[in-house]
């Protein structure tokens, strides 16, 4: 069993399924925990026929099959799963390495809110791809307070 990963391994196990780097990791109760919860929304949300119609172009399908209050504790979970796995990684721990897990985490959760009223040169992006795509500007900007923060402070 190991007992400490990379911030690379843990970041890639993360996104593959939220408690795996925990696990890989020894950490048992939290590993465990993050994957009950996971599927738990995973499964009430209906979160993976919303990915597979979106795959297949479906996207105006998946918004009807989603259940969105609870596919919008997924961003939270998923960020925290994943910044504690970062975290824990290596041993060390950087100033503010959490802001851009947290603004992520903020801006996904409003991607997903505004989902269905989205269209992009006339394209119903959806509630799977628009929330993706907010994850780019929630680490660009808790990278940019971070280093504010850092610099400032």
């Amino acid at each position: 069993m190991k007992t400490s990963i990379t911030k690379l391994e843990g970041i890639l196990w993360s996104i593959a399924l939220p408690g795996f780097p925990q696990l890989l990791a020894g950490l048992w109760f939290k590993g465990a925990l993050f994957v009950i919860l996971e599927i738990i929304i995973n499964v009430q949300s209906n979160f993976n026929l919303g990915i597979m119609y979106s795959f297949l172009g479906e996207t105006q399908k998946a918004a009807t099959v989603i259940d969105y209050q609870w596919l919008m504790f997924y961003p939270c979970l998923y960020m925290f799963a994943m910044w504690d796995a970062y975290k824990f990684a290596d041993g060390q721990n950087e100033r503010y390495s959490f802001l851009p897990f947290v603004m992520s985490a903020y801006m996904v959760t409003v991607g997903l809110m505004v989902s269905p009223k989205v269209y992009i040169f006339g394209k119903f992006i959806g509630p799977i791809f628009l929330p993706i795509l907010f994850v780019i500007p929630g680490v660009l900007l808790g990278l940019l307070i971070r280093s504010l923060l850092i610099r400032f402070h």
